[in-house]
């Protein structure tokens, strides 16, 4: 009863999927807005021929020899900036982002990690206890001491708000509650080892940090003696539509001292990856602590995950149009968009029961879409990236007819009209 089903007063039994579809047992047909793992489409065919290729031939831990570790490796390493070379494979996300910390603390030999409020970084006690999306909910413990939480850099409903704030630099304005926060900390007698960070917050409401965020925020941590962790496990990958992975958006110069991915990774296999330095690498090295995962970096999620950046590469990026970022109360950049449902515009009331109502009956028009954020009233939109023209068109039309019925007809005429602009 602890486990989250979609839709449980009516749930949703899946057999089969492709593309950018799902079918339940009935032969039903879902369009799907809300796998963003399946990256480049469920059982896309390259992929799925790579996995059964590797299968079929053999599977086992890397501690042995294999060409697809190191081509997968070398692939991976190639899409990032430089320094980001040495790369860690895990099984997933929540594994990636508690290698991520025991790298930071190893190479900086501090202990505390800055952390944004409603984020969300994994499943394990060591990512628990850095999550506000979790510690902060019904049956959450609260922060641990050595846990310092920053707000959320959101310019429509945070602390700094672009209607409470007009011409100012919110950036900076967000950014210098981290560079307090290291102050703080030191003033206290604690060390900052990390900042951790969603490249673009998904679980927190599809936010979006506004410009010059990561420049100062990088700046501040690392003269504080932390090193900076991007996480990009919800959003890499082309996600974003201009660049590979999502704090590129704030400046090709943005450079995290260790980046985590995961779920497309495998458009459904579990694989994901930490990337870091030489330097980091070698500090962790130094602790005398060998790292060995049962999994991580076997033949067969190498091949997946080759084959899964083959696709983005070859195929889908290409298809990919180019993006509006945050409009009113629509945000978002590629396939990550956040449609943020109020009661007023003026007050920015979250309307919390209207996308619950919109939801379901999203669903029984057959598109599955899902909402977040603080007060669970944003819409989130991360389908498959072969998502088509023409499923942009549809889901507009069914989002239209939803709202329609909900008597809400400005609040419907501005969501159609600029998810029809961003997509």
């Amino acid at each position: 009863q602890s486990c989250k089903l979609f839709y449980r007063s009516d749930p949703l039994k899946i057999v089969r999927a492709v593309g950018q579809y799902m079918y339940d047992e009935k032969g039903r047909q879902y369009l799907d807005c809300i796998n963003n793992v399946a990256h480049v489409g469920h059982c896309h065919p390259d992929v799925v021929k790579a996995a059964c290729d590797q299968l079929a031939v053999l599977n086992t831990n890397n501690r042995f020899l294999h060409d697809n570790l190191v081509l997968c490796a070398r692939k991976l390493t190639s899409l990032l900036p430089e320094p980001l070379s040495v790369c860690f494979f895990v099984n997933s996300g929540s594994e990636a982002n508690d290698l991520a910390l025991r790298l930071a603390r190893a190479h900086t030999k501090n202990h505390d990690v800055i952390t944004l409020d409603h984020a969300y970084h994994g499943h394990l006690t060591s990512l628990i206890d850095i999550s506000p999306y979790k510690f902060d909910h019904a049956g959450g413990s609260g922060k641990p001491e050595w846990v310092h939480v920053a707000s959320c850099p959101d310019v429509y409903r945070g602390k700094y708000r672009d209607v409470d704030h007009p011409g100012k630099d919110l950036g900076k304005m967000y950014a210098d509650e981290v560079r307090d926060i290291c102050k703080k900390a030191r003033e206290d007698g604690h060390t900052i080892a990390a900042f951790i960070a969603e490249s673009l917050q998904s679980c927190g409401g599809q936010i979006i940090p506004p410009d010059n965020y990561l420049c100062n925020v990088f700046r501040y941590v690392r003269e504080a003696g932390g090193v900076c962790i991007a996480d990009e496990v919800q959003v890499g990958f082309g996600r974003v539509g201009k660049h590979w992975w999502a704090f590129q958006l704030q400046g090709e110069d943005i450079v995290p001292d260790i980046v985590t991915v995961g779920k497309p990774m495998g458009n459904g296999h579990p694989v994901a990856a930490v990337i870091t330095t030489v330097e980091i690498a070698h500090s962790f090295k130094e602790t005398g602590i060998e790292y060995f995962n049962t999994y991580g970096g076997n033949p067969v999620s190498c091949a997946v995950a080759s084959a899964v950046i083959d696709v983005l590469e070859q195929q889908t990026l290409r298809q990919l149009a180019l993006k509006h970022p945050i409009v009113g109360d629509v945000r978002g950049v590629g396939l990550f968009i956040g449609i943020d449902l109020v009661e007023d515009q003026g007050t920015r009331i979250p309307a919390t029961a209207k996308a619950q109502h919109i939801v379901s009956r999203m669903k029984e028009e057959y598109i599955l879409v899902s909402s977040d954020g603080p007060d669970r009233n944003v819409l989130k939109l991360k389908p498959p990236l072969v998502f088509s023209h023409e499923n942009v068109d549809h889901f507009v039309k069914i989002l239209d007819e939803v709202l329609t019925e909900i008597n809400d007809d400005e609040v419907s005429e501005t969501i159609v009209l600029t998810v029809v602009n961003s997509v």
